[in-house]
């Protein structure tokens, strides 16, 4: 599909894989295949910078462990900055750096497939959703 040299070993987050074409594929979907980070990707590029309770409640049916695990994975990757906004009493907000701003195209592409492929009437051994 692509033209593009492959992802050297120290690069690749999935080490094992460094080399191959698929590679790129695999390195993504390390970081976005967690069940929420790209929900959480997604409420961010459509919200814009969030406390914790805002984006809880933004995304809907998340835990707080999970949202924070989530948070934390993604400012691992360098996807989402957490910035101290007032010390008294203490808030902070989450936002999405420009490397994490950049799977717009990504996250937009999940939703337009979701969205073809995701038919209410079908039943759900027809649906992929």
């Amino acid at each position: 599909m692509s033209d593009l040299a492959p992802i050297p070993e120290e690069d690749c987050l999935a080490a094992w894989c460094a080399g191959d074409d698929w590679c790129a594929i695999t390195c993504t979907m390390d970081v976005l295949g967690k069940k929420w980070h790209p929900v959480i990707v997604h409420r961010l590029l459509a919200d814009g910078p969030l406390r914790f309770n805002e984006l809880a409640t933004a995304i809907g049916p998340i835990t707080n462990k999970v949202l924070s695990n989530g948070l934390q994975d993604l400012q691992d990757e360098e996807l989402v900055e957490r910035s101290i906004i007032n010390d008294q009493p203490v808030e902070v907000e989450y936002a999405l750096t420009p490397h994490g701003r950049s799977l717009e195209p990504v996250i937009d592409a999940l939703e337009d497939w979701g969205r073809a492929h995701l038919d209410p009437g079908e039943s759900e051994a027809e649906s992929v959703c």
